[in-house]
């Protein structure tokens, strides 16, 4: 196995282990916790790259393009903790392979490396989204619209910008 991992992620501690994990299975595996340091440590011999959404309130589908640009054979996962419809396409639009919402465990992030064709047999929902989903799910898309702009997006949701803000702290609703 010559797999060489970049896990782009501004959480020390999940990055530590997932990189532990991963050399325990002979993967070689480096951190970066932003993109200037993602983009000096990208070099041609990695093969997979982890990227989170979320890089410390920037977003990772930002960086997502150059790291296509650089290395283009390299399979991007995108992993994050406030998935969204929209940031999935966006991704996958942008370049990524797979994208996977936390938490998910070290076979789950694996496998989506491996499953890289669509599931045409995926199975519908047993029921349509809540509609705390689809709330979250337009706030998404209305934020990625405007940049990431928290105070741009809370002026476009007639809201708050401290009520938006709370919001996007929770994590997502299940469906």
């Amino acid at each position: 196995m010559n797999e060489n991992w970049l896990i782009v992620d501004d959480d020390d501690a999940f990055a530590g282990v997932l990189a532990r994990s991963l050399a325990r299975q002979g993967r070689a595996a480096r951190h970066a916790a932003d993109p200037e340091s993602a983009l000096a440590a990208l070099s041609p011999d990695v093969t997979h790259i982890v990227l989170d959404l979320n890089l410390a309130g920037e977003s990772g589908l930002r960086l997502l393009p150059e790291l296509k640009r650089r290395c283009p054979a390299t399979a991007i996962l995108v992993l994050t903790g406030y998935a969204s419809i929209a940031s999935a396409v966006d991704a996958v639009k942008l370049g990524a392979v797979q994208y996977l919402a936390k938490p998910a465990t070290l076979a789950e992030i694996v496998a989506a490396f491996d499953a890289r064709e669509p599931n045409a047999a995926q199975p519908l929902p047993a029921q349509p989204m809540s509609v705390k989903r689809l709330a979250w799910e337009h706030v998404q898309r209305v934020l990625f619209e405007h940049g990431g702009n928290v105070s741009a997006t809370a002026r476009a949701l007639n809201m708050h910008r401290r009520t938006l803000q709370r919001m996007l702290a929770k994590r997502p609703v299940k469906q």
